[in-house]
């Protein structure tokens, strides 16, 4: 077997053992993980992230998908914790406690300190028989048969349940919230997933300079216009209503079809009644259009009045495509 060979065979034996063990995650929920996503969700706290090792690494991702979907979370060390960083837990404050064989030292060390006090402890552990699963008010079991590493060592199938078994919690609590896309653009405001929920087209035309000419515009001055403007385009306004639209491409099939220019307007070659779009509407909405009729401009109206023109080239540099 050649070397490109054996290392594909080995990649698809790791994907398919994680996605079976990922598969069998469904069939260990039970009552417990409810009443845990139940307790969460009624707590007037934040959520508590701890574990060590590969564990502490899954624990930073659960809290950033937590805190992205409307649940304050945060990420906690275990080995940090017995050093004064408990002092982060406040009373009303939920404890998730994420270790896969549950019975390490530091895990032995946390737990009782937080069983002290009055909050809430969730285990996330693929021994529900360990200290930790045998002292925590709830346990998420996220057993595995076997790592997808060789030697059965390295923590790859167990890690990857873990963090499963974590989106699941953050999606059962997501959809008890009732967060919407619009909360979801408000934590992601930065990120092209937060711009596709927010943006709108007028926050970019605007950005743009408002190319028009009238029906009697002679095509010199519409050459200009388009030149001047850099939008490969202008809109034919009346009474400031969009009633046409020039672009680059018919300057061009009318150069390709007449010899005398000179008595040419821009009726003569604008496309009558264009595609349009409310300044209102979102950006994503402006991109479907364009992708739906392979245009790379639209005309932007405001109370059915020219508000300017929104470009491909807005959408792609904002990374709405």
């Amino acid at each position: 077997m050649s070397s490109s060979e054996t290392i594909l065979k080995i990649a698809r034996e790791t994907i398919l053992t994680e996605s079976q063990a990922i598969e069998n995650l469904s069939e260990l929920l039970d009552r417990g993980f409810a009443e845990a996503v139940e307790m969460i969700y009624q707590s007037k706290g934040r959520v508590i992230i701890t574990g060590i090792g590969k564990s502490a690494i899954i624990a930073n991702k659960i809290v950033a998908t937590l805190n992205s979907t409307g649940t304050p979370a945060i990420f906690m060390h275990a080995a940090d914790a017995i050093h004064g960083d408990l002092g982060l837990i406040l009373k009303d404050d939920v404890v998730i406690c994420i270790s896969k064989s549950g019975n390490t030292p530091e895990i032995k060390v946390l737990v009782p300190l937080i069983k002290n006090g009055p909050n809430k402890m969730v285990a996330i552990t693929g021994n529900p028989d360990s200290f930790l699963g045998q002292q925590a008010d709830y346990v998420l079991n996220a057993s595995v048969e076997k790592e997808a590493c060789p030697n059965n060592l390295a923590p790859t199938t167990s890690t990857t349940a873990q963090l499963v078994m974590g989106d699941a919690l953050a999606i059962c609590l997501l959809e008890l919230r009732g967060f919407s896309s619009k909360d979801f653009a408000k934590y992601h405001p930065g990120g092209s997933l937060g711009k596709k929920l927010y943006l709108r087209v007028q926050d970019l035309s605007s950005q743009n300079l408002k190319p028009q000419v009238t029906p009697e515009t002679d095509i010199k001055q519409v050459i200009i216009e388009i030149t001047e403007k850099m939008l490969g385009v202008t809109a034919v306004i009346e009474d400031n209503e969009i009633i046409g639209i020039i672009t680059d491409g018919d300057l061009r099939r009318m150069l390709s079809k007449s010899d005398n220019i000179a008595d040419l307007t821009a009726r003569d070659i604008m496309t009558n009644n264009p595609k349009r779009i409310d300044h209102n509407a979102m950006a994503v909405d402006a991109m479907e259009v364009m992708e739906t009729f392979g245009i790379s401009q639209l005309l932007v109206e405001d109370n059915g009045k020219y508000a300017g023109v929104v470009h491909l080239h807005d959408l792609i540099k904002e990374g709405i495509i």
